[in-house]
């Protein structure tokens, strides 16, 4: 989640002069970043998508084909979900009105503390009203084989047994690894039979697998190609519904970082990056922190877990300390029999052995998430 001082901007301004003053009040300060002015609203909707802005300036009088009142009707029909300051002038008084997309409006000439105070308030605003209670965590790795999604299957199983409404998302969309996981039918509804032009609650509860173990399930579509027919949008709008419907959603991202991950963890509360004493796996992850940190990611949405903490293959707990820049936050221990022998079954471990020390490892990772972790039991460092 966006800190006060990571503020993301994207504007559409076709006024040089209001183009400027925009840039010099920005100068002078660090609490917001620009990433662009575009002089023609056609772009700015595809521009949003690309770079993921926390917030949109639109002149309410922009010119062009897409005129600045269609360009904020297109941003909210856009399922971007991305708060929109609308400038004007006095002659044209506008008033808030977020069912119509207008977050907030600023009104020529305005101070850079007004434009930054504006910027932050709206983006506050925003996510206290789209996040409620509703707790979202990304299991993501940038490699496969270390247990990425066996993680946030028994994640998302032991955070319903703390008697929470948890939803877990098959995000590796190509390959459904949620679906082969469980054995799932692939006649079964998978995120592909939600509506593109609308998704209503009904509409999710009828496409959900209800498994077992007691958790709500929105799984991939049954074959690879139909991976390229989810778009960003859809996941978008999906999990925004998703936080109003469930206390927790847990998301077992895939591994490449496209514009499809990208929307899983912008949309996280949490990104739970998944790492084993591994020097391929270390160098990814490494690679990867890079990339969240240039984006805007806070230090504090970034936790590591390392799993099969007690197989260190050669490298030392401060030898993992020092690459990351910082102590992983949960250790998770091997236990290979028990857990293959579960996702053979299609079966949590955490259910069909819940004394074992790699599912005890897993409780504390979802008690601390959930903020109920123990005193007497803490996190394993």
């Amino acid at each position: 989640m966006p800190t006060p001082n990571s503020i993301r901007l994207l504007v559409a301004e076709d006024v040089p002069q209001v183009s400027q003053h925009v840039r010099n009040l920005l100068s002078i300060q660090s609490q917001v970043k620009l990433l662009e002015v575009l002089n023609d609203g056609a772009n700015v909707v595809e521009t949003a998508k690309q770079l993921r802005p926390d917030v949109v300036m639109v002149d309410l009088l922009l010119q062009g084909k897409v005129k600045g009142p269609q360009l904020i009707e297109k941003l909210r029909e856009s399922g971007l979900d991305i708060p929109v300051v609308v400038l004007t002038v006095p002659q044209h008084p506008l008033a808030r009105d977020p069912a119509r997309g207008i977050d907030a409006v600023l009104t020529l000439p305005f101070s850079g503390f007004e434009l930054v105070n504006t910027l932050s308030h709206v983006l506050a605003d925003r996510q206290a009203r789209t996040s409620g209670s509703c707790r979202v965590v990304s299991v993501f790795s940038p490699k496969g084989g270390v247990g990425k999604t066996t993680i946030a299957f028994n994640l998302a199983v032991s955070i319903a047994q703390q008697g929470v409404a948890t939803a877990l998302i098959d995000g590796s969309l190509q390959y459904g690894d949620l679906r082969a996981l469980l054995k799932v039918p692939s006649d079964v509804p998978s995120i592909l039979d939600l509506p593109t032009d609308r998704v209503l609650e009904s509409d999710i509860r009828d496409v959900m697998w209800r498994d077992p173990a007691g958790i709500d399930i929105l799984l991939a579509p049954p074959r690879v190609e139909m991976a390229e027919m989810v778009n960003v949008r859809d996941v978008d709008k999906t999990i925004s519904l998703l936080r109003r419907l469930y206390e927790a959603i847990v998301i077992d991202t895939p591994t490449s970082l496209s514009e499809i991950t990208l929307a899983f963890l912008d949309a996280s509360d949490v990104v739970l990056s998944v790492v084993t004493y591994d020097s391929t796996t270390i160098h990814n992850t490494l690679a990867v922190a890079e990339v969240f940190s240039s984006i805007g990611y806070a230090p504090e949405k970034m936790q590591y877990l390392v799993n099969r903490a007690d197989s260190s293959g050669g490298i030392g707990h401060d030898e993992l300390a020092r690459a990351l820049g910082r102590r992983p936050d949960f250790e998770v221990v091997s236990d290979g029999r028990l857990v293959v022998q579960a996702n053979n079954e299609g079966m949590p471990f955490v259910v069909s052995s819940p004394d074992a020390a790699v599912s005890r490892d897993i409780r504390r990772v979802a008690q601390t998430l959930l903020g109920r972790a123990p005193v007497n039991a803490p996190v394993r460092l």
